[in-house]
């Protein structure tokens, strides 16, 4: 971990105030639906249906999103993608407000239809970071942050302070996203965007008589890829016809090729985070209880939405901190996460811990391993893989986190369950009275 007054300084140093904001307010609205749905888990599936359930119709139309979006989305033009999503995100989230409360399957299409646009959105904005320099990501991450953090603290103060009915709360949210479009139109300088499509895109397919011969494609494979990959493929190049399509379908091919690099270095630790942190936060948080007699709480329900708050907390201020603090090797907090979420297991199994005060501290830690991992992960990929690459793979990358939460979704389904019913055989039956 390397943190220097000289490296901060540096860091502040020519920092583009409209490039920064116009960031940040990315990563806070493309990112708040999925925080505040998440928060109002409890309130819209009720006490009886794992909180698990609304996670993974959140994440799997995102993860399904990632997996397809970074070898397509260039066909589509970067303002009209800006408005699509702000489209979808309203849409979705107006139809989980609107919906009666009975109508969990209304609900639930709502969900995806947000989180959509969440997982797009995700992969579209790092990928725009590629244009925008280190202080387009440093916003990014922050923004995401802040997503957490607002909208988690927003939603538990609006409904568990402020007594607003949870249709109120979601209803008002629905406007947020008009907020994207007015920042990408109004605020981001737009020139990078437009150098960048006036000098051409590695993505577009060539015209046949401005096709390349065989030697030039020979070593633009040698670049990508190994000496035995690169055979293949030239090979396979060397038999297609050359047309459009054709080119299309090879740079697929290696587009594939390169996210197989991006697996172990940055994929892995951020899945492992990813996994380990929402298996708590879906599964176990839901059942880390104690007497109200012996919390700031009235109620029960009121554990949960604080517990999603202080983690948002410490994710909010470890993205924010890209500028100051980075971390080389990205697998030991992946494992430091994976401790966190035996710790707090077995807290929920034994009730070890005597105070909830203790409970929120780690929850705090585990916000800030995740968050950390989370930038540092992406500051090495645009630090590490070289420029040509760099904005397919910022958004390959996405993928990770994501499969990570779905598998978090996975284990929590279960999870929550056999520890709510392992408390009450044991004589402590709050779970059963969110």
């Amino acid at each position: 971990m390397h943190l220097t007054r000289a490296k901060a300084r540096s860091a502040l140093a020519g920092i583009d105030l409209r490039v920064a904001i116009a960031f940040w307010l990315f990563g806070l609205i493309n990112n708040i639906f999925y925080v505040i749905i998440l928060s109002a888990a409890l309130d819209l599936v009720g006490p009886n249906i794992p909180k698990a359930t609304v996670l993974l119709s959140s994440i799997i139309p995102g993860l399904a999103t990632k997996l397809i979006v970074p070898y397509l989305i260039h066909l589509i033009p970067y303002s009209a993608r800006v408005v699509v999503l702000a489209v979808l995100s309203t849409c979705g989230m107006l139809i989980v407000a609107l919906s009666p409360a009975h109508a969990v399957v209304a609900k639930v299409a709502g969900i995806v239809l947000a989180n959509i646009s969440s997982g797009a959105g995700e992969v579209h904005f790092l990928a725009l970071t590629h244009f925008y320099g280190t202080t387009s990501l440093a916003a990014w991450g922050s923004g995401t942050g802040g997503a957490g953090l607002l909208g988690a603290g927003a939603y538990a103060l609006a409904t568990t302070t402020f007594g607003f009915s949870v249709r109120t709360t979601l209803l008002s949210s629905a406007v947020i996203p008009v907020g994207m479009v007015l920042s990408f139109f109004c605020l981001l300088p737009l020139d990078p965007l437009k150098t960048a499509g006036s000098k051409g895109s590695e993505y577009d397919p060539l015209p046949v008589d401005e096709q390349p011969e065989r030697h030039e494609i020979e070593e633009e494979a040698a670049g990508l890829l190994t000496r035995d990959e690169s055979a293949a493929a030239v090979s396979t190049i060397s038999t297609m016809p050359r047309s459009g399509a054709h080119f299309l379908l090879q740079d697929l091919q290696t587009k594939l090729h390169r996210a197989k690099g991006l697996l172990i270095p940055y994929m892995l630790p951020l899945f492992l985070v990813y996994a380990s942190e929402y298996t708590i936060n879906q599964g176990v948080a839901p059942t880390l209880l104690f007497p109200l007699a012996s919390t700031p709480f009235k109620q029960y329900r009121a554990f949960y939405p604080t517990y999603g708050a202080i983690y948002q907390l410490g994710v909010f201020i470890s993205r924010s901190s890209l500028p100051f603090i980075r971390i080389r090797t990205l697998y030991v907090p992946s494992v430091l996460q994976l401790l966190n979420l035996v710790l707090l297991t077995a807290q929920a199994l034994f009730m070890f811990i005597p105070s909830v005060w203790l409970i929120f501290g780690i929850v705090l830690w585990e916000g800030l391993l995740g968050g950390l991992v989370y930038v540092s992960t992406y500051a090495a990929v645009r630090e590490e893989v070289e420029e040509r690459d760099r904005e397919f793979s910022l958004g390959a990358v996405t993928v990770s986190d994501s499969a990570g939460i779905f598998v978090a979704g996975l284990v929590g389904v279960v999870l929550e369950g056999q520890l709510c019913s392992w408390q009450v055989a044991h004589g402590r039956d709050w779970c059963r009275r969110l």
